[in-house]
């Protein structure tokens, strides 16, 4: 199978007659979760479903995710994007994989049992003081979560569990925190709010792959 590499290490393109298809190397070769495709070994990864992945495809100049890499998920919900970020680092990295929910938790804890490089924390991004005891300092946040106070449970998390120089990521839902304003008016807002904390290395708005969103890629 002939693929092309992506801006993200670990993600790659392939070509089947016009489509562009984004794929991860399956971690857990025959095992998936969601009815995505299986490619010889590496899974579709549907930027109609996550978020990380159209950010890729709409060109972001910037994925700070590499194998090794310890990550923080905030918001991973069933695991879907969780799951590919497993892929992407790898057996020597690490997923800390955090929903507040716990029936989307129940879900995630079937795919956190078949990777050894994830794990599922039933918890509040709101309140990081209560999980501090179950996640090291990390490489990267990504967070993907619809409050209103998103910027803030970022920041909130960043000075606990970022290291110096570390990365985050975080998809900002602006119908989530002002549904009377333009989403372009939230997003001006929302870059804002984040230069008083990281050091903005991109953004893109996701449409049409994603309405009203825009993913942001962050140094601490």
């Amino acid at each position: 199978m002939k693929t092309e590499k992506t801006i993200c290490d670990g993600v790659y393109f392939w070509y089947k007659g016009p489509r562009k298809i984004l794929l991860t190397k399956n971690l857990t070769p025959g095992v998936k979760f969601f009815g995505e495709k299986e490619i010889e070994g590496h899974r579709e990864f549907n930027a109609s479903r996550s978020k990380l992945a159209a950010a890729i495809l709409k060109n972001i100049n910037f994925i700070p995710l590499k194998r090794g890499n310890t990550v923080l998920y905030l918001g991973a919900a069933q695991g879907q994007t969780a799951s590919h970020v497993s892929d992407i680092v790898g057996k020597e990295g690490f997923v800390f994989a955090l929903d507040f929910a716990p029936r989307v938790v129940r879900e995630l804890v079937f795919v956190c049992e078949k990777r050894d490089n994830m794990a599922p924390i039933l918890a509040d991004a709101n309140q990081p003081e209560t999980y501090k005891d179950r996640v090291t300092k990390v490489d990267v946040i990504y967070q993907d979560i619809s409050q209103r106070n998103q910027v803030n449970i970022l920041i909130k998390n960043a000075e606990m569990f970022l290291k110096k120089g570390g990365f985050a990521m975080i998809a900002i839902k602006a119908r989530s925190i002002d549904v009377t304003k333009n989403p372009k008016e939230v997003f001006a807002n929302v870059k804002m709010e984040l230069e008083k904390k990281f050091r903005i290395i991109d953004y893109k708005i996701l449409e049409p792959f994603q309405k009203a969103h825009c993913f942001f890629v962050c140094r601490y």
